[in-house]
């Protein structure tokens, strides 16, 4: 199954996330079934990525946004994790501090922006101005409102420059978020990660999910789509983000760009004169 075209986001169109299944895991039903496909597709990610770097002409930056408990440490931690970490920078946005909020809505979310040959990850980005600011009234109506049309030009910015975009939305039901927030209470390692706002932020699930609709109809472009992937079960959901991924990167016809340096010469100044050294040697000890 093609999961860059069951999943993208057409342009143009309203979301009304009612219409997307959490639990959709297309033809697999365990994942066991989908374990070896998953490699293949880590690997090949790996090797895109190594390309990337080596071309240094262009950069990709990756964004993952979420409900709490949707995964977006999970996909940093099986997917990512893919990736050599020379040309990989994950960066997680969380409450801004007194000097970002000084700043432009935008201004800490450009400074990270990946340079060339680099893939960054965002953990949460520039549209939590238009989720959290709007769902707890952060900021007045007129002001969050402005902030799509802001997102969409400083994306059209970081495309011209060279940054291919994919933006995932993973996609939880309420009850399964339940479940895994009962799962960190149960688990002495995940323990920390759980708190009471974690739980009051639920009454605010229906604010949410308008608040995300918005979003990922008004800041959706061809350039720059937002992928809605089934987030219920998350083996699945690694699996359709990896080949969402390795799509992209494919479709960018990487190059590795050529040797700098005469690689005839070396071979001649120093592996053959070498060769030659260890073969005479080997024939001297046997007489």
């Amino acid at each position: 199954m093609n999961f860059s075209k069951k999943f993208q986001v057409t342009p143009g169109r309203i979301i009304r996330l009612s219409d997307f299944d959490p639990k959709f895991t297309g033809n697999h039903k365990k994942k066991k079934s989908a374990i070896p496909e998953t490699e293949k597709l880590e690997h090949q990610m790996d090797k895109l990525q190594y390309s990337l770097y080596a071309e240094n002409k262009r950069s990709l930056l990756i964004i993952l946004q979420g409900l709490d408990a949707s995964g977006k440490d999970g996909v940093v931690w099986n997917v990512i994790d893919a990736m050599n970490p020379q040309g990989c920078r994950v960066v997680s946005f969380k409450e801004p501090t007194v000097k970002e909020l000084s700043h432009n809505f935008l201004w800490r979310i450009r400074r990270q922006a990946p340079k060339n040959g680099e893939i960054v990850i965002f953990d949460r980005s520039q549209y939590e101005d238009v989720l959290v600011a709007r769902v707890h009234n952060l900021v007045p109506e007129e002001v969050w409102t402005g902030r799509y049309e802001l997102i969409n030009n400083f994306e059209k910015q970081l495309i011209a420059s060279g940054t291919h975009i994919l933006k995932f939305f993973l996609h939880i039901s309420k009850k399964e978020q339940l479940c895994r927030f009962k799962q960190r209470l149960k688990d002495p390692v995940r323990r920390w990660k759980i708190s009471e706002a974690d739980y009051t932020e639920r009454e605010y699930w229906a604010d949410y999910e308008v608040a995300y609709e918005d979003a990922l109809s008004k800041c959706n472009t061809g350039d720059a789509p937002w992928y809605i992937i089934p987030s219920d079960h998350k083996w699945f959901r690694d699996l359709a983000i990896s080949q969402i991924i390795v799509d992209a990167m494919k479709k960018l016809d990487i190059q590795i760009p050529e040797p700098t340096t005469d690689i005839a010469d070396i071979r001649k100044k120093y592996h053959q004169a070498a060769d030659k050294k260890k073969k005479s040697g080997v024939r001297s000890g046997n007489k």
